[in-house]
């Protein structure tokens, strides 16, 4: 995958990072590691990088380390031994078959599937939409309503203001305050090699699409999918639409929609989920809707008709997973105590209600 030349020079350890990343990202949140907030570990021989965020003696990190895959066990065991001299614990959050295949069996670490993230090749995106009746009634839908997908390069895109608009309009509808480390909503400042997508009517701007590189898989990570408030029916899907077409074209192999938290789909899990886990994930899929709609998100994705699930895993250096691990992973997305996060969503959610209510009987 060819490196985009930047407008202006990187940070060296982020210049650093980036190249490895072009070179060795095989992990679909492999190129997610250069979002702001993300600390960098680099291997001793210089030829692999992490990105991790430490919170309450753990270092989360971004998916796996990302390097060569022959290298993957000994820069791993790199990683876990300076982590122990820190005293610390790490725990790779989003890590995929490559990681599960190393410590699957390992008497030391201990995995917990997270879900699932959908896949296709886009060349055969053409003849999924054939087949499928109701996803092409969306697209067509929102093409019918004047929405047309273009491309923008990375300088226009970059710090734009309507596209800034859009994301303050699209979090504003989301039960949680905005998350970061792998969920970071703010990449607008920081495209490089990303690639924007964005949907517009009447030559308004209603929706946009950034896509990450995973380049290993010669393929993308579609990171976000914002609407606006303009935004009719079917702007996602002719969105998504329109970035199949265009990376397929470019010779793209791979292309995932990114991790449906808790999903069931894909193969069953051989690992067991220790109990008071499985019965705390089975509550938050239940009653977390609220916050966050996990079986919505689930839904929409597997409505594309992903020709495969890939099961994305958190695994931690430890025998068994531990309430530890858990807080330590919530405070990265939270970026702050996970109670105080809580306590802004149930402020929004209360917000919200009030604007219902007013709305209602007002």
């Amino acid at each position: 995958m060819t490196v985009t030349a930047l407008p202006a020079p990187l940070p060296a350890d982020l210049a650093r990072a980036r190249a490895l990343v072009m070179e060795h990202g095989w992990n679909a949140a492999a190129y997610q590691i250069l979002n702001p907030g993300i600390r960098l570990w680099f291997s001793a021989a210089g030829d692999a990088v992490a990105g991790y965020v430490r919170r309450d003696g753990v270092r989360v990190v971004a998916g796996a380390p990302v390097c060569a895959g022959g290298r993957l066990p000994g820069v791993a065991a790199e990683l876990e031994r300076e982590a122990e001299r820190a005293g610390e614990r790490v725990c790779y959050f989003g890590a995929g078959a490559r990681l599960e295949t190393i410590f699957g069996d390992s008497p030391t670490h201990s995995l917990v599937r997270l879900g699932a993230q959908p896949v296709w090749d886009p060349a055969a995106w053409p003849g999924i939409i054939a087949g499928h009746a109701s996803l092409r009634a969306q697209v067509s839908r929102a093409r019918n309503k004047g929405v047309e997908v273009r491309e923008w390069a990375a300088a226009r895109a970059t710090g734009s203001p309507v596209l800034h608009r859009l994301l303050e309009e699209w979090l504003a509808t989301r039960g949680l305050p905005p998350l970061h480390f792998l969920v970071e909503s703010e990449t607008l400042e920081s495209l490089w090699d990303r690639r924007v997508f964005v949907a517009e009517r009447a030559g308004e701007p209603v929706g946009f699409l950034v896509a990450s590189p995973v380049p290993v898989r010669r393929g993308w990570l579609v990171e976000q999918f914002v609407r606006g408030q303009g935004a009719p029916n079917g702007t996602t899907e002719r969105m998504i639409d329109a970035a199949m077409h265009a990376l397929a074209a470019d010779g793209a192999r791979y292309v995932t929609l990114g991790l449906a938290p808790l999903s069931r789909h894909g193969p069953r899990p051989t690992h067991r989920t220790p109990p008071w886990l499985r019965l705390l994930l089975g509550w938050v899929r239940a009653h977390g809707r609220r916050f966050y709609n996990f079986e919505g998100l689930d839904a929409f994705k597997a409505k594309l008709d992903p020709q495969r699930w890939e099961p994305i895993y958190a695994i931690a250096n430890e025998p068994r997973f531990s309430p530890r691990i858990l807080y330590a992973i919530a405070a990265a997305f939270s970026a702050g105590p996970p109670v105080a996060m809580v306590g802004r969503a149930l402020a929004r959610a209360a917000t919200q209600e009030a604007r219902w209510a007013v709305e209602r009987w007002g």
